[in-house]
């Protein structure tokens, strides 16, 4: 599903939302140039593998930094590490800067696992299968839709990296 098909689904399906127009932005860092109306609802977005081949995204706010070494054992999951370009363009039919949990949509072997972080509100932002937009939504009207997609959708709470002051 490009932009055009996936705001179609979300107007399909009768939810409500809004889409922030910005040049295209690549990361957290480039995003937060440009005014958002709900910054605190920002999601930043993990695709990952492991040794196995099996993919997880990590969805989480955006200012936050995952411990994925915790998270792993915490998740009793195998070592991760970022998939690939490739794995991106194949899997999701996205690219680097455009991951999204809406991407899974395209996802027609349901092989990716999505990971929402506990500490995301009642509202999430994220790009419509492409980074010059973001769509604020409900979260729970995101986790209906993959669900009813076939994605398989756990809420946990993901561990932040410590920081050293």
């Amino acid at each position: 599903m490009n932009r055009v098909e996936t705001l179609a689904l979300l107007d399909a399906c009768g939810f409500v939302y809004e889409v922030t127009e910005h040049p295209a932005v690549y990361t957290m860092l480039e995003a937060a140039q440009y005014p958002m109306p709900y910054p605190e609802a920002d999601a930043k977005n993990l695709f990952l593998k492991d040794d196995r081949a099996h993919f997880y995204m990590l969805t989480v706010q955006g200012d936050r930094h995952v411990d994925l070494k915790r998270f792993r054992k915490a998740q009793g999951l195998r070592n991760l590490r970022f998939a690939s370009e490739d794995d991106m363009a194949q899997v999701l039919q996205l690219h680097p800067g455009a991951v999204t949990p809406l991407g899974l949509l395209n996802d027609a072997e349901h092989c990716v696992i999505l990971y929402l972080d506990d500490a995301l509100g009642d509202t999430i932002g994220v790009h419509p299968n492409d980074n010059t937009a973001t769509v604020w939504m409900r979260t729970e009207d995101l986790i209906t839709m993959l669900q009813a997609h076939g994605t398989r959708v756990i809420r946990v709470p993901i561990p932040e990296t410590e920081r050293k002051e």
